[in-house]
């Protein structure tokens, strides 16, 4: 497959600036592609107001800049529009359009493919109609991972410029050190339970090796939609079993609702290990985040979160769950205690670097 020929766009600034319609543009992610010091002449426009009454200030979705009459009627505002996500409620025929749009206007399209399977359908044929429509048609693809790239290229007939996932924590919060203690605590965090988690089978095999572990505790976190009997997503067997597990004092849950950033961040620190009990994946932000606070994940196999950032691995995917592979992990985490953590100087370079690629391909699109 070829991609598609070249835009020849229009209406572009004299200033050197490229202006980015970026869905979203608030994300933590896209907020830290940029050069902090404005030095990579990228402006990205703020993410619209979505559509409907009382909707919370800062909130961008659902994203109004997908809608094809957005694009017709705002396209001398920017030069490049630039896909990240937030597209999981659009058909495929919408998507289409939206780049019928696009071409109508002659503005190049970007599409950084963060994820091959979308983890909160529980089915993949959204997704992948999703995607049909949005890799062909690309001007400019990026994924994060070698092996995304891979697959990227074996299903569509692309190779996507690989950039790495910038930092999550902001590079001025001061890390806590981590204290050299007799107790070891592994966490797991349930969430509201996205269709591509199995979190069950994972606390089980970790409630029985961690309770043979000296000084050995096990955290579980969850949200209230998911464990309150009236919650939106309750899941009577997983709510049954913390409950006894926890009255039994093999487990530490802890149900709450969604954390701020300072809560997760602080959370994260106070582990020793996150084990990711996903099933489907691709990438993950909160790997991230442990790589910049300096706690140890324990990721499954599936996706490419091993060639994301350094981490150790057990077997769960679709098809199954390998009891035995997570024990050796959470053995070796206990006895090596491995402490992979960015430094904010090398962050900060990764972070200029990935905001320079991402001028030049801005660059390369609008010819």
């Amino acid at each position: 497959m070829t991609p598609p020929a070249a835009v020849r766009p229009t209406g572009r600034t004299r200033s050197g600036l490229v202006r980015v319609a970026s869905v979203p543009a608030g994300h933590v992610y896209v907020r830290h592609l940029a050069d902090p010091s404005g030095g990579d002449g990228v402006v990205r426009l703020d993410d619209p107001v979505p559509p409907g009454p009382d909707v919370p200030a800062g909130q961008w979705w659902p994203p109004a800049m997908l809608s094809p009459a957005w694009v017709l009627d705002h396209h001398q505002e920017f030069d490049v529009f630039h896909v990240q996500f937030g597209f999981d409620a659009q058909d495929a025929d919408r998507l289409g359009a939206l780049v019928h749009a696009l071409r109508a206007v002659r503005k190049p399209l970007v599409y950084t493919v963060h994820d091959l399977r979308n983890p909160h359908h529980s089915d993949s044929r959204a997704h992948d109609a999703h995607l049909d429509v949005l890799i062909p048609q690309a001007d400019g693809l990026i994924t994060l991972t070698a092996g995304a790239a891979a697959e990227v290229a074996a299903r569509w007939g692309r190779r996507p410029t690989v950039l790495p996932h910038p930092h999550v924590v902001e590079l001025d919060r001061p890390t806590r050190p981590r204290a050299s203690l007799p107790s070891f605590v592994i966490g797991v965090h349930a969430k509201s339970v996205r269709a591509s988690m199995a979190p069950l089978p994972v606390i089980r095999a970790l409630a029985e090796v961690v309770a043979a572990l000296p000084g050995g505790k096990l955290r579980v976190d969850i949200h209230h939609d998911v464990f309150d009997p009236d919650g939106l997503r309750h899941d009577r067997e997983l709510a049954g079993y913390l409950s006894c597990a926890a009255a039994r004092a093999e487990i530490d849950l802890r149900v709450h609702d969604c954390f701020s950033d300072e809560e997760l961040w602080a959370y994260l620190e106070s582990l020793d290990v996150s084990v990711l009990p996903y099933r489907f994946g691709t990438h993950s932000g909160w790997l991230e985040a442990c790589h910049d606070l300096g706690t140890t994940v324990i990721a499954p196999t599936c996706g490419y979160f091993r060639q994301q950032r350094p981490c150790l691995s057990y077997r769960h995917d679709e098809s199954g769950f390998d009891v035995r592979s997570l024990r050796e992990a959470v053995l070796y985490a206990y006895e090596r205690r491995p402490h992979w953590q960015a430094r904010p100087g090398d962050r900060l370079r990764e972070r200029l670097e990935v905001a320079a690629e991402h001028r030049r391909l801005y660059e390369r699109v609008l010819g």
